[in-house]
C-alpha cells in the first residue's frame, strides 16, 4: 500500500513546476523587469532540460536502483523550486535548470517502475499515472494564481516544493530497501538504438506532444481571435483539460489487456483530428464539443505512447533506457510545434494554415502511432507473446 500511495503522489509531481509557473510569469516578469524573451526563457530552460537530460534517468538507476532515482528526482525537484523562488536571477533560471533536470529524471524512470514493481497491471498502473500527470497539471495551474494574490509569486511558485518533499518522505522506505540495482547501461541504449520499433515509438511519442502543445499554446488565442471573450476561451481550454483526466484513466486499461494497440491509438488520432477540424472550421460553434472530443484524443494519445513505451521493452532496464531515448528525442521535437505555428500564423495572419499543419501533425501521428502500436518488442525485435 505504501508503495502505491508513494508512486502517486510522486506521478503528482511530474508536471506542478511546470505548468504551475505559466501563470505566474507576468507577476514574475513585472517583479525582476524582465523582457518577455527573458521571461519565456524560464519555461524554455526547463522544456528543454526535459529533452536533454532524459538519459539521466538511466543512468541513475544503473548506479543506484529505480527506486532510488525517482527519490533523487523527488529531491531535485524540491530543491530547484526554492531555488527558483529566490532572490536574484542565477536563482530563477539556475532553479528551473533543476527542475527540469528533476523532471526529465522522473519522466523516465515511471514507466520501468511500472514494470519493475506493477507487472500484471501494467495498463492500469499506466492510467492511473498518467491521469495523476494530469491532474497535477490542472490543479497547480488553476491555484498558481490565486496562491500568488495570497503571499506572492515566489511563495507560490516554491509551493510545489512542499508536494515533492511529501512524496519523498513516502517513497523514502521503498527508496532504502536493499534491492538489486537495474542494470540499464550502454549496452540495452546501443540495442535500442539500433531497432527500427524504438524509432517509431519514439515519433509517435514526439508528434503526439508536438500536437497536444500546439493546443496547449495557442488555443485560447485562436478562440479570441475567433470572437470569444478571453475568460470563455480560458475555460475552454480547462475544459479539455479535465477531460483529459478521464482518457488517461480508462484508455490505458482497455489497451493494456490488448495484444495489439493500433485500434486504439487510431481512434485517439481520429477524435485528435476531429478536435482539430472542429477548431478551424467553425471554433466560434459548439466550442465546447470540439473541447471535449480533442481533450479524449489528446488525453488517450499521451496514455497510449507512455503504454508503448512500457509494453515494447522486455525489462525494466529496457524500458527505462527506451523511455529515455523516446521521450528526449521526442520532447524536443515536440517543442518546434508551437513556434512553427506561431511563426506561420506571423506569416500568413490567421489561424487557417497553421491549424491545417496542425492536422498534418495529427495524420502523421496516426500513422507512427499504427506502426509503434503493432506488438513487437522493440530491443529484440520480436512478438511479446
Amino acid at each position: 500500500m505504501l508503495l502505491t500511495i508513494g508512486f502517486v503522489l510522486a506521478a503528482l509531481n511530474l508536471r506542478p513546476a511546470l505548468a504551475g509557473l505559466s501563470p505566474l510569469l507576468g507577476a514574475i516578469m513585472d517583479d525582476l523587469a524582465l523582457g518577455p524573451a527573458a521571461g519565456g526563457a524560464i519555461t524554455t530552460v526547463m522544456v528543454v532540460c526535459l529533452g536533454l537530460l532524459g538519459p539521466a534517468g538511466p543512468f541513475l538507476s544503473t548506479r543506484f536502483g529505480l527506486d532510488r532515482a525517482l527519490l533523487v528526482g523527488l529531491l531535485v525537484l524540491a530543491a530547484g523550486a526554492v531555488l527558483r523562488s529566490s532572490d536574484g536571477l542565477a536563482g530563477l533560471y539556475g532553479g528551473a535548470v533543476l527542475v527540469g533536470t528533476a523532471i526529465a529524471i522522473m519522466n523516465v524512470v515511471m514507466p520501468g517502475l511500472v514494470k519493475q514493481h506493477f507487472p500484471d497491471k501494467i495498463g492500469l498502473v499506466t492510467g492511473v499515472y498518467v491521469s495523476c500527470l494530469v491532474t497535477g497539471a490542472a490543479g497547480a495551474s488553476a491555484l498558481a494564481v490565486p496562491v500568488a494574490d495570497a503571499y506572492g509569486w515566489r511563495i507560490a511558485a516554491g509551493s510545489t516544493a512542499l508536494l515533492a518533499v511529501a512524496a519523498a518522505l513516502v517513497w523514502l522506505p521503498q527508496a532504502l530497501r536493499p534491492i538489486p540495482v537495474v542494470s540499464a547501461g550502454p549496452r540495452p541504449f546501443l540495442r535500442l538504438m539500433r531497432s527500427r520499433v524504438t524509432w517509431y515509438v519514439t515519433v509517435f511519442m514526439g508528434v503526439q506532444s508536438m500536437s497536444f502543445y500546439i493546443m496547449l499554446a495557442w488555443l485560447p488565442t485562436i478562440f479570441q481571435d475567433a470572437g470569444l471573450a478571453a475568460d470563455q476561451a480560458g475555460y475552454l481550454l480547462s475544459l479539455t483539460n479535465l477531460i483529459q483526466i478521464a482518457a488517461t484513466l480508462s484508455v490505458p486499461v482497455l489497451a493494456g489487456r490488448a495484444r495489439s494497440q493500433v485500434p486504439h491509438v487510431t481512434a485517439a488520432a481520429v477524435l485528435t483530428i476531429a478536435g482539430y477540424l472542429g477548431v478551424l472550421l467553425a471554433p466560434a460553434t459548439l466550442p465546447w464539443l470540439w473541447m471535449i472530443i480533442l481533450g479524449i484524443g489528446q488525453g488517450a494519445s499521451i496514455a497510449l505512447a507512455l503504454l508503448i513505451i512500457t509494453l515494447r521493452a522486455p525489462d525494466p532496464a529496457s524500458v527505462t533506457a527506451l523511455s529515455a531515448i523516446a521521450q528526449s528525442f521526442g520532447y524536443l521535437l515536440a517543442a518546434l510545434g508551437p513556434l512553427v505555428i506561431g511563426l506561420l500564423n506571423q506569416l500568413t495572419g490567421g489561424w487557417t494554415w497553421p491549424l491545417l499543419l496542425g492536422l498534418a501533425v495529427c495524420v502523421l501521428q496516426l500513422v507512427a502511432g499504427v506502426i509503434a502500436g503493432r506488438p513487437v518488442v522493440a530491443e529484440k525485435g520480436r512478438s511479446p507473446g
